[in-house]
């Protein structure tokens, strides 16, 4: 059964111009692993972290940093959650994510599917 599902869309040079006016932001948005990232892939990781949020119907209090998108078997993102996120998403009865990333044309895309 679906839970939720959020989309969101990133414009890449806007937000690559937003990370270099504010440098402190890469730290408060993405895990370490996620940081060496190039500017594409942070934008759709971003979008992913705000498709979440979406999913879940926005409550209060979560942090970018409470999910995380990790490349799986033959690069296939997979979404992994601590913190609030994961709290409000087992409140919710998720048992699993789905994500799916994409990035051309200036723009990063991300669709997340919370299953339980």
């Amino acid at each position: 059964m679906i839970v939720g599902i959020g989309v969101d869309v990133v414009d890449v040079a806007r937000f690559e111009a937003t990370l270099e006016r504010t440098p402190a932001l890469r730290a408060r948005l993405f895990t370490e692993t996620e940081r060496a990232l190039a500017v594409q892939s942070l934008a759709a990781r971003f979008a992913a972290k705000e498709a979440v949020a979406k999913a879940l119907g926005a409550p209060p209090g979560l942090a970018h940093l409470d999910a995380e998108v990790r490349n799986g078997e033959y690069g296939k993102p997979e979404l992994h959650v601590s913190g609030r996120v994961a709290e409000v998403a087992a409140t919710l009865g998720v048992t699993r994510w789905h994500v799916s990333l994409t990035h051309d044309g200036g723009m990063a895309v991300a669709y997340v599917i919370a299953e339980g």
